[in-house]
This record gives C-alpha cells, sequence and structure tokens, in this order.
C-alpha cells in the first residue's frame, strides 16, 4: 500500500502555506565529467572533533597550540568503541581549528596540527574505526612551486590570475588567507584526483568539504562579510564535477559544508553524498534544533538556522537514491530535557541524516549515551529509511508530522512538539494512506501499545512520539 501525502483536517486543522520560494541562479551549462550514480551510501554515523576545538577557539587559543595528540586519539577511539560502535558508530572525523599541514613536499595535507594523518588513521583502524577527514580539494597547503602529480604544472599554476580570471570581488582579499584553487585553469582535473589518491592511500572513508559558498561567490549572508574574490558558478560546478568524479573512483564518501543551494540545489545534489542543510551548531541546543529564526529561511546560505527548518526545507531534495541531509554536529549535552534530547535524535533519523556526537567523554551527561544508541531508532538509519513531512511549508501545522515506510514494509510515524507546552494528539491512521489497525510500538518508550487506528497521546514540550506500525 502506498502512503500519500494527505493533509489533517479536522483536529488539526492544517493551515496551508505558500511553498517557499527557491533561489534562482542562471542554469549552468558546462560541459563537465559524467559521473553516474553517486548516491548509493546510507547515512554516517560518527564522532567529531568539533566542540573539543570550537571551545579552545572560544579561549582565544592560537590554532597552532591547539593540539589533540595520539594519546587523545586512543583515549577517543577506545570511548568510541566501547559506548558506540555496537550501536553503528564507525568513523571519527577531524574539523578545522588545527592547522592543515602539508609537509615533507608533499602535494597535499600530511597532517592535522602535529599528529599524522597516517597515524591518525591507524589508531582507528586497529580498532576498526573508519576515518573522516576536514579538507577542501580547493585549498593549498603546499609551497606554490610543487608540481600537480602526473603533471609539470606547479600547483600555483591553479591559483588565481588577474590576467585571465574574471571574479566577482577581485579587489578582496580572501578571508583568513584561504589560497583558493580555481578549477577552470590547466591541471586543476589532475590535481583533484590527485588529492583523493592520496586520501585513499591514507585509508581515510570520508572528506568534509567546506567553505563552499566562500568559493562560489564570496557572499556571506548573515555577517554581510564579502569573504572572497568570489571565484564563479562556472569554477564551482566544475570543482564539483571533479570531486564527485575523484570520490567515486576511489570510494571516498564526500560532504559538502556551506553551500549555498542555488537552483534547488542543483549541483550539490548531483555531485555531493551529502549536504549541510542548516547553519553552525555553535552551541547547540534548543535553539539550534527548532526555534532559532523558527520557520524562516533565506535564498543564500545559510538558507536555514535551525535544524528542523533546515530539514523540513530540504526534504524535497532528498530520498534513498538522493542527497543525504546533513543536520551538523550534536551536542547532547547542551540540552535541558529528556524530551529535547530524544526530539534531536529522532528528527536526524526521521529526515534520512546522519548522526554526529560532538560531545567529548568529559562534556557527554553520564547515562546520556542512551539517547544516542536506541537501536530501535537506530534501525532506521540501517534500513536506509527516509520520511517526509505532511506538509513541507515551514512552521506549518503539518511540518511536525513525519512519516514513510521501512524496506520491510512498516510505517515509521514521527510527531513532534515544538512548543513549550505539552500538546495531545489523536491523528488517523487514514491520514497516511493506512486501512484498519495496525500494531503499533512505541521506539522510546519501548513499549508495545497494540493494534491502534490513530496516534494519539500528550507530548511534552519540546518532545516527540515515534511510533513503528506492523500487520506483523
Amino acid at each position: 500500500m502506498q502512503i500519500r501525502p494527505i493533509l489533517l483536517r479536522g483536529l488539526l486543522a492544517l493551515t496551508l502555506f505558500a511553498a517557499v520560494d527557491k533561489p534562482a541562479v542562471a542554469q549552468d551549462d558546462m560541459t563537465k565529467p559524467e559521473v553516474g550514480n553517486i548516491h548509493t551510501y546510507k547515512a554516517p554515523l560518527y564522532w567529531s572533533i568539533y566542540e573539543y576545538c570550537l571551545e579552545l577557539d572560544r579561549q582565544r587559543v592560537p590554532h597552532e597550540q591547539i593540539q589533540f595528540d595520539e594519546a587523545q586519539w586512543s583515549e577517543l577511539c577506545d570511548w568510541m568503541v566501547l559506548k558506540f560502535k555496537p550501536h553503528g558508530y564507525d568513523m571519527v572525523c577531524t574539523d578545522g581549528f588545527i592547522k592543515l599541514l602539508a609537509k615533507n613536499g608533499s602535494p597535499y595535507m600530511t597532517h592535522y596540527g602535529d599528529m599524522s594523518i597516517k597515524d591518525i588513521v591507524a589508531i582507528a583502524k586497529s580498532r576498526g574505526l573508519k576515518v573522516g577527514i576536514y579538507d577542501n580539494p580547493m585549498w593549498m597547503h603546499c609551497a606554490p612551486e610543487t608540481l600537480i602529480p602526473g603533471t609539470n604544472l606547479s600547483v600555483g599554476s591553479l591559483m588565481y590570475d588577474e590576467r585571465l580570471d574574471k571574479v566577482a570581488h577581485p579587489e578582496v582579499v580572501d578571508k583568513w588567507n584561504y589560497k583558493w584553487l580555481l578549477a577552470t585553469h590547466k591541471g586543476a582535473e589532475e590535481w583533484i584526483d590527485g588529492f583523493f589518491k592520496h586520501y585513499k592511500e591514507l585509508g581515510v572513508d570520508y572528506l568534509r568539504i567546506d567553505f563552499l559558498s566562500w568559493y562560489e561567490d564570496g557572499v556571506e549572508r548573515i555577517s554581510g562579510e564579502t569573504t572572497s574574490k568570489g571565484y564563479g558558478r562556472e569554477n564551482y560546478a566544475l570543482s564539483l564535477a571533479y570531486i564527485a568524479k575523484a570520490a567515486q573512483k576511489y570510494g571516498i564518501f564526500t560532504g559538502l559544508v556551506m553551500p549555498h543551494m542555488y537552483n534547488d540545489g542543483e549541483l550539490e545534489r548531483k555531485y555531493g553524498n551529502m549536504v549541510r542543510i542548516v547553519c553552525d551548531t555553535w552551541d547547540g541546543g534548543w535553539g539550534f534544533t527548532s526555534s532559532n529564526y523558527r520557520g524562516k529561511s533565506w535564498s543564500s546560505w545559510p538558507n536555514c538556522e535551525n535544524q528542523f527548518d533546515g530539514f523540513t526545507y530540504w526534504n524535497h531534495i532528498t530520498g534513498k537514491g538522493e542527497i543525504i541531509p546533513d543536520g551538523d554536529f550534536i551536542r547532547l549535552h547542551s540540552y535541558e530535557t529528556h524530551a529535547e534530547k530524544e526530539f534531536v535524535i529522532s528528527l536526524q533519523l526521521m529526515a534520512g541524516g546522519c548522526v554526529t556526537i560532538a560531545d567529548h567523554p568529559s562534556t557527554l551527561k553520564p547515562g546520556d549515551e542512551k539517547f544516542y544508541t536506541n537501536d530501535e531508532m537506530l534501525a532506521l538509519n540501517t534500513d536506509g529509511f527516509v520520511g517526509r513531512p505532511l506538509d513541507d511549508s515551514l512552521n506549518s501545522p503539518g511540518s511536525n508530522i513525519w512519516y514513510g515506510r521501512m524496506s520491510d514494509g512498516d510505517y515509521i510515524i514521527g510527531v513532534f512538539n515544538r512548543d513549550d507546552v505539552s500538546k495531545p494528539v489523536d491523528i488517523p491512521l487514514s491520514t497516511f494512506g493506512i486501512e484498519g489497525p495496525m500494531k503499533s510500538r512505541d521506539l522510546w518508550r519501548h513499549e508495545n501499545e497494540g493494534e491502534i487506528t490513530s496516534v494519539a497521546g500528550t507530548i511534552a514540550p519540546h518532545g516527540c512520539k515515534i511510533v513503528r506500525l506492523s500487520n506483523k
């Protein structure tokens, strides 16, 4: 039986909202390499160093002094193996803040601060964990005279040349002294292929590619800054095409971070495995998950300022065989109630997104690992489940109700309460195209509810109810 999106009537009295306008930019018609079907991955479950680095950065520790040494990597990986690996979390990942360095004449990054990537990979792999690396193939870490692998061209020849290149802001000095490389220059495809080959040989499984909006046009919506020369749609499209081709060739998963998603994400959804759909986590908490600028969207990065709106706004481009939505990192200790912690985990899994632990072993509250390790919820990730809201208009009543089907035919229904007061719900199963009663199981209470004809109950403030419906 097919599920069809039928708007609720009667009790819920849903209000129809006008569809959110999506950004419009002239279509790109360049000749780019064919990449085939790259959407063959499920959303990853992993840990990120983000929180650890962010807090040191806020203490104004110079980036040269921010380190994560061998003992820390070993302790962290042991913690992951003990607490999370049995539940499917199988990767650790670097992030920004710590220096990205190319040493010993290498054209590509070899060290994350004082730690060699080779050693980080060895520590993780010895414990059965994969490794993700934060880097961007359009950044130059080496000396400009270094040769592009397989060519007699220098890496510096890929940099902006005022005599040849048309950019949006030629007078701007690139923020943070990023040394951006241009995909339209000769040797760029070889450079990007070598980049992915380098990481494949090191044993890296995932690349997190950041600051894409800065590269494309240098526009920073929130701060109002011009952050780069703005290298243009042509360079951006070609770089993503080369990235997708090389990533597929070497079997490396890619996450695209800070993209504008112009033209309804036409380039990102074609060339990336996963894409950020919300602003940065920063302090995390309920504001980041639901209340910051609730119901608002913009035409450039970040399109939404909270996770719930981001997942809702972009749900139409996701699904099995489509790009994976990335709600950024979860700092679980920043949430005040158990209901909020269930909410933030459920949201990622109902939307088919990744779950990324950013808590450090010293900041995750005792016992709270149970929210990350609810195997009945994580079964959605294992299955490759991707849900939909009843209505993808931001802040509409229907956007709080998500649904979908597992590969075995079971239905998953999720009802979210974004408000500050408890709310009763009573949603007929016919809303989801289901005829007759179904056996229901509450996936957070771990309780069978018997046969039901509606999803009913009272949902706590900032809470949710997730049920699995079956005839089995």
